[in-house]
């Protein structure tokens, strides 16, 4: 953007005490280096923050920048995208230059368009193509103030855009009060806190303002303002003239906040009723808008009867863009407080009775306007809620629905609502505070259907997430399925959504007996269960048996996924043991992609990250799967959920087994064991014990593998009730052959073969000859072993590819087939050494040696030497592909080709990527020679 002159004369340079913010501010936009960057001022309240992004935005407009603001209201905080329609309402108009997709969400989004919401991505992408495509006409400096009273949707659309300004013309600077709990997520983003002024410039604001005072006066009210602007310019105005004389008639000293909130009030009493009105319907409309505003005052007020306001400095009026904005939010504030709840209730509605195109606006202040019970109202409201919640607003649904709650005239519809805000605020929302303080005001033996449902699934959810038991919270939501009976409507939302509960927990327990009462229940429902609920119980609970029968319809639940999270997380869970993750790899994808741009609730953000990185260890993506794992440890600890924490250690513990890194391995897998444990979580035990089982074949540690493996499967049975047991089978399979239990070994091939692993997916299938091959004499093995190395893309599945021609290879050598056994040997030591299986490499290197082939078995001797992936990556970057390009070749992300760029160039002696080439051709002939 235009540099912002620091020379330039503007109405900031009025300022008082903030010439050196002020200088910070337009030398940082002024700064080539960052330009189309991000700052945040944050402060204390009344410390000045809006005053200096006045003067910035003066500045800038003298300038020829073109300013774009927003202010967040505290009554509009949970309309969703209130303030993205405060932001872009001068550029409705401009909406048109983006494609019709981008176009068509963000006018849905904004309020002036209609149609189903739209992906809370898409509409985050649609402002940052407008803002730039604008920008490359115009440069432009979005100025946003008060963050913590702005929309949570809102909020995460700026910080989406915040973060995309590198190389546009576009400035971001945007104000949030400190101690303020915000949307916003700031981090990473550079801030600038305003201090209160020093006692040189607290005094010259005095004098200026208020040069009548005596100057004891005046050093009282520097020492109680304590720096703060807003104190020091107001509080003076609530004194007497006899109190601005002398000293002995100054009222006692009273904390900022309270006495700021006073003054306000005691300013705003003193104005005529008819502005008091206004005034009112302005703090409660939020937007500031003085059309609406004006519409509701009909036959009370009229715009006039704003002069008092803006001549005692309350307000100001734009007649540009006819928006009123007060000077503080602290007045708004007090405006609201000042007025009789009858005055506020009537204020609502007549809000609401001018609001008729915005049904959600209108549903909540029809909710503040009544005086008691209104069932019409709660549901309203409980409509507003559903239509919150699926635009990805949890909180915002929460919210809607407490408030139906306290409407509801009667008992039942109250604890129905009360459960259900309870049920979305454990389940997606993030919200487990607020939800233990919702069922606490539901009763449960005084609830039934719906609402015992609701809140059955949400107590289930929190004790399994504080110290209860799988056991218990099974009981319990099993219990309230049946006493909603004996009639099971599958059109039953609260239903449905218990029974989607209660097959994690049956899963999380890890116990077949949990699975009965699901079955059972599903049987009853009429006219069937839903479509997503009966796959999920054929491919999540027992799909070594089941699951076949279900593939079809998983993948057309699949080809139709769309965009909704919940669907999203749980199509996914579906997906897991079909082997189908990587099918749905994009939608998880975006999903947690939204979920960092706080879009997306906390719950389908965690479960984003579990699918992908179990997708991520099986199509050998490692790094990318441990990088997964910290972000979703971070987040289990950030919003407080530590039952989803071992999900995460697991991944972790996978990879690190297969790695060779022992103690890592076993540390994480421990801790797994030490949690689940004493909750029944057998499911997630489970888990654990098939990390300790391979992190100890890598080892050769074989008896070791041998009892995890069969405490995870017991030989000659895949085990009913915990597909995990169908991912530990190649290792049971080996670790009784490497021990000497070939019968045991021969019968859990036969199950294996048995059960419908191999209709499941070509991995499993694979995982199935592969046993059967091992525990096959001669010719016979050779045979199996190639049919299952001829399945149809092995290279999705490099690290149990790679295995089976391991053993493949092995097997070929002890019959003497050397050649044979080289190549596939050969093979397998390169998968090994690309993924950083060190142990598995070394075997696979030892059997070369053992065929003689002593080039290959000790081309990792020499530290100088390139691995096979970093060849990979030196060859391409040598053709001139950048790092992305490469990433998206390798399926790896651009940090990692980086990082393995930066281990590259010393190993071959250069400094830069002009030299790879060269290097290159003298590293081939080093090792030809």
């Amino acid at each position: 953007m235009k540099n912002l002159d620091p020379s330039a004369h503007t109405p900031s340079a009025q300022l008082i005490g903030r010439a050196q913010d002020l200088e910070f501010i337009r030398s940082f936009f002024a700064d080539a280096a960052v330009q189309g960057a991000a700052l945040l001022l944050t402060g204390e309240a009344g410390v000045g923050k809006t005053a200096v992004l006045d003067a910035v935005a003066a500045d800038a407009a003298a300038q020829g920048v073109r300013v774009m603001r927003a202010r967040g209201v505290q009554f509009e905080a949970n309309i969703s995208y209130a303030g993205l329609n405060q932001l872009l309402i001068p550029l409705f108009e401009d909406f048109d230059i983006l494609d019709t997709v981008h176009r068509d969400a963000l006018r849905v989004a904004v309020g002036i368009g209609s149609g189903p919401a739209p992906d809370p991505l898409l509409t985050s992408t649609a402002v940052l193509l407008l803002l730039r495509l604008l920008a490359a006409q115009e440069p432009l400096l979005v100025i946003v103030d008060d963050l913590p009273w702005l929309d949570r949707a809102t909020n995460a659309v700026l910080g989406f855009v915040a973060r995309r300004l590198v190389g546009s013309r576009i400035g971001f600077l945007a104000a949030s009060r400190e101690g303020s709990a915000s949307f916003f997520e700031s981090s990473g983003l550079p801030e600038h806190r305003l201090q209160p002024l020093d006692e040189a410039a607290a005094a010259e604001l005095l004098a200026v303002t208020h040069p009548g005072i005596t100057p004891s006066v005046r050093r009282r009210i520097a020492a109680e303002a304590h720096g703060n602007p807003l104190a020091l310019v107001e509080l003076p105005t609530a004194l007497t003239g006899r109190q601005r004389a002398t000293l002995a008639a100054m009222p006692a000293v009273l904390p900022l906040s309270e006495r700021l909130q006073a003054l306000f009030a005691s300013r705003v009493a003193e104005l005529p009723l008819a502005s008091r009105e206004l005034l009112l319907l302005a703090a409660l409309e939020g937007t500031g808008d003085l059309v609406t505003i004006e519409k509701a005052a009909i036959g009370r007020a009229v715009i006039d009867d704003l002069v008092p306001a803006e001549r005692d400095r309350l307000v100001s009026v734009s007649a540009d863009d006819r928006q009123l904005s007060f000077r503080h939010p602290l007045i708004g504030s007090a405006v609201v407080e000042a007025a009789a709840r009858s005055e506020r209730r009537r204020a609502h509605q007549a809000l609401a009775d001018v609001l008729h195109n915005d049904p959600e606006r209108r549903a909540w202040h029809l909710g503040e306007a009544s005086a008691g019970p209104d069932e019409t109202v709660a549901a309203l409201l409980e409509v507003a809620a559903h239509r919150r919640l699926r635009r990805g607003d949890a909180l915002g649904a929460v919210a809607a629905l407490t408030r139906a709650a306290v409407l509801s005239p009667d008992a039942t519809d109250e604890s129905r609502r009360l459960s259900e805000a309870a049920y979305i605020g454990a389940d997606a929302g993030g919200a487990l505070e607020d939800a233990s303080r919702l069922l606490a005001d539901v009763q449960l033996n005084q609830t039934t259907g719906q609402g015992s449902l609701h809140a059955a699934a949400a107590s289930a959810f929190l004790l399994i997430n504080r110290d209860g038991d799988i056991d218990t919270a099974h009981r319990l939501l099993v219990g309230a399925i049946e006493a909603a009976g004996p009639d099971y409507d599958a059109s039953d939302s609260a239903l449905v959504e218990a029974l989607h509960t209660l097959v994690l927990l049956c899963w999380y327990g890890g116990d077949p007996r949990l699975w009965p009462p699901l079955f059972t229940f599903m049987e009853r429902m009429d006219p069937g269960p839903p479509e997503l609920l009966w796959v999920c119980s054929q491919t999540f609970a027992d799909p070594a048996r089941t699951g076949a029968a279900a593939l079809p319809r998983l993948d057309a639940l699949i080809s139709d996924i769309g965009d909704d999270s919940t669907r999203v997380v749980r199509i996914g869970t579906s997906s897991v043991y079909p082997d189908r993750l990587a099918d749905s790899r994009w939608a998880s994808l975006r999903l947690a992609e939204q979920g960092r741009a706080g879009t997306a609730p906390v719950r389908r953000h965690l479960g984003a990250l579990m699918h992908l990185g179990l997708d991520y260890f099986h199509t050998g993506l490692w790094d990318e799967a441990a990088e997964l794992a910290d972000e979703g440890m971070a987040l289990c600890d950030e919003h407080d959920y530590p039952f989803f924490a071992w999900y995460f250690h697991y991944v972790k513990a996978i990879v690190t087994a297969a790695q060779g890194d022992e103690q890592a391995s076993a540390g994480l897998a421990e801790k797994i064991v030490r949690w689940a444990t004493p909750r029944g979580a057998h499911g997630a035990r489970f888990f654990a014990i098939q990390a300790r089982a391979l992190a100890a074949l890598g080892s050769g540690d074989f008896e070791t593998a041998y009892q995890n493996a069969a405490t995870l499967s017991p030989p000659g049975t895949v085990a009913p009730y915990i597909p995990h047991a169908m991912w530990g089978t190649m290792d049971l399979v080996e670790a009784a052959i490497r021990t000497g239990r070939h019968q045991e070994a021969a019968a859990h091939a036969a199950a294996m073969r048995e059960s419908a692993m191999s209709a499941l997916s070509p991995r499993l299938k694979l995982l199935v000859l592969a046993c059967e091959a091992l525990t096959t004499s001669g010719d016979a093995a050779i045979g199996l072993f190639d049919q299952a190395l001829n399945l149809p893309g092995p290279e999705r599945w490099p690290f149990d590819v790679a295995r089976v021609r391991l053993y493949h290879g092995e097997r070929l050598r002890r019959l003497r087939a050397t050649s044979e056994a080289r190549e596939h040997l050969g093979q397998a030591l390169t998968v090994f050494q690309r993924l950083g299986a060190k142990p598995w490499a070394a075997r696979a290197s030892a059997e070369l040696r053992a065929s003689g082939y002593a080039k290959a078995a000790s081309a990792q001797s020499s530290p100088g030497s390139l691995t096979a992936q970093e060849l990979q990556i030196a060859r391409l970057a040598a053709t001139g592909l950048t790092n992305k390009q490469i990433a998206e070749r390798l399926f790896l992300s651009h940090r990692t080709i980086g990082t393995h760029l930066y281990q590259i160039y010393p190993k071959l002696g250069i400094s830069s990527r002009a030299a790879l080439r060269d290097a290159l051709v003298a590293h081939d002939l080093a090792d030809d020679a």
